[in-house]
């Protein structure tokens, strides 16, 4: 607002005396009122206001990722006992992806959220391509169904347990074999010609773990995918388990990640088969048998010390370690034949249901991508994953540069404008206190998978921008249209 636009200081704040002075202030009053709304409504324009019509910037000051970049810095923010052990947990300890809440557990902050959000689209296009149907359960579990199972003893100090005002037990549901099986026991009339059911949830579990380390590898408090499946035969059941198994490495191969599907114990979960999918990672806890003849593979705890060959063939077995980031079960009617969770078959009669189970480790995946996929001092990404695809550098303020600021901005609204897919995917680094070296080199941690840069070359004619490329470590250099076509391949979900 011109500043003119407001009543003169001489005619609004000294004492006028007699009815012309009143009438004088009287005139002057709509006019500041009017100054002040329009003041209101449009605010003097920051340097990275977005102009009008078009989508707004997502600025890096405003957002809430605190950094700590140095090294001395990242064991202070642990819980005093814990030790920072593997590489994924240092970095997202100092990048502030994640910040310590208590033992094993994390406060799961910005860039983690929108990572873990595109995950789950990732999980939930697999899951519902297959006939999956999501749903949400308590986390409040009751001991009453747990004991029906015999797993509230079973469980032993692994679970979390509570009581309610009334005396009544309870436990935070690390896994949820009891309650679905209770909740499809409920419904009487079940038929065959609904089966099967592929039912699935994306929440929070806890488990007591004895030691919580590794950041989200290994904590008490993270989120996972379970999916319960319900058969009327045992092989349309394991016809199910293997349609399962073959989503699950759609979601691996979709982010990049090479796994190992091994066969596995199933442990206090039951049933007669399961499978585990593994990372080869050098941290991990479990040891995996690999044949180096046929595709035998299996979890070293399911095979006989006295036999070292492989069961199938006899081919020399090989050991590497893993981190389990899924777990398949063939539960059989382990479960239902307890709650009597049965369907009316195609005779009319009355059946017990066939069960698998599913889980996926949401916050585990996360972690171990980026414990693969990582430089010992810089996040890289799955690529549907990347917080942010794209990062944007404008020139410091006050540096010879400083015209490129606009140009900045103006590439900026022209690829969100171009390319709608990512729109919510361009950040802008309006930290312009600080030189382009610096913020590049926080871009480079943050592992954000482009980062443009307005250099010197951005005020030549033809203009050009600096484009780092993480995933090919390339950098080159691109008129407008050019960086606009190199992100037109980028893919997002």
């Amino acid at each position: 607002m011109a500043h003119n636009s407001f009543p003169h200081r001489s005619e609004w704040f000294l004492p006028w005396v007699g009815m012309e002075g009143l009438l004088r202030r009287w005139r002057g009053f709509p006019r500041v009122l009017w100054a002040i709304c329009q003041w209101s409504q449009h605010p003097p324009c920051r340097l990275y206001h977005h102009p009008p019509g078009r989508a707004k910037r997502l600025l890096l000051s405003h957002f809430f990722q605190p950094q700590n970049l140095r090294e001395n810095q990242v064991v202070r923010l642990e819980d005093k006992s814990a030790e920072v052990t593997c590489k994924s947990q240092r970095l997202m300890l100092q990048t502030g992806l994640i910040q310590p809440a208590g033992p094993g557990c994390y406060h799961y902050l910005p860039y983690t959220v929108r990572a873990m959000e595109k995950l789950v689209r990732v999980i939930d296009h697999e899951m519902q391509a297959i006939g999956g149907q999501k749903l949400d359960m308590p986390t409040l579990s009751s001991a009453e169904l747990w004991r029906a199972t015999d797993r509230w003893d079973l469980m032993g100090k692994e679970l979390f347990r509570l009581q309610d005002r009334h005396n009544k037990d309870y436990c935070l549901g690390p896994t949820h074999e009891e309650v679905i099986t209770s909740l499809i026991a409920s419904h009487k009339t079940l038929s065959h010609k609904q089966l099967p059911y592929l039912l699935y949830q994306i929440t929070r579990k806890f488990r007591d773990e004895p030691r919580p380390r590794f950041g989200l590898l290994r904590g008490r408090e993270f989120y996972m995918k379970d999916m319960y499946t319900f058969d009327c035969s045992s092989e349309a059941a394991h016809q199910t388990y293997e349609l399962v198994c073959e989503a699950y490495g759609r979601v691996f191969t979709r982010l990049g990640l090479q796994f190992v599907r091994v066969q596995a114990a199933v442990g206090s979960i039951g049933g007669t088969m399961s499978h585990e999918f593994q990372l080869p990672l050098n941290i991990g806890e479990d040891v995996l048998a690999v044949c180096s003849n046929c595709s035998f593979t299996a979890n070293v705890e399911t095979l006989d010390p006295r036999h070292p060959n492989c069961p199938v063939c006899q081919g020399k077995l090989t050991e590497t370690k893993g981190v389990e980031v899924g777990h398949t079960f063939y539960l059989g009617t382990k479960y239902s034949s307890v709650f009597n969770a049965e369907f009316i078959n195609a005779q009319g009669k009355p059946s017990l249901l066939e069960m698998g189970c599913y889980g996926l480790g949401v916050t585990r995946i996360l972690a171990a991508a980026i414990e693969v996929l990582s430089m010992e001092d810089c996040i890289r990404w799955p690529g549907l994953l990347a917080p942010y695809q794209v990062c944007l550098i404008p020139p410091k303020k006050g540096s010879k540069e400083e015209m490129g600021i606009e140009l900045t901005g103006t590439l900026y609204d022209d690829i969100t404008e171009a390319l709608p897919q990512l729109q919510g995917e361009v950040l802008l680094d309006d930290r312009t206190h600080l030189t382009i070296g610096n913020r590049l080199k926080d871009a480079n941690k943050l592992g954000y998978p482009f980062v443009v840069v307005a250099g010197k070359r951005a005020l030549e004619q033809p203009c050009h921008f600096e484009v780092w490329c993480q995933s090919s470590n390339e950098v080159v250099f691109l008129s407008k249209q050019g960086v606009i076509d190199l992100l037109r391949k980028v893919q997002t979900v």
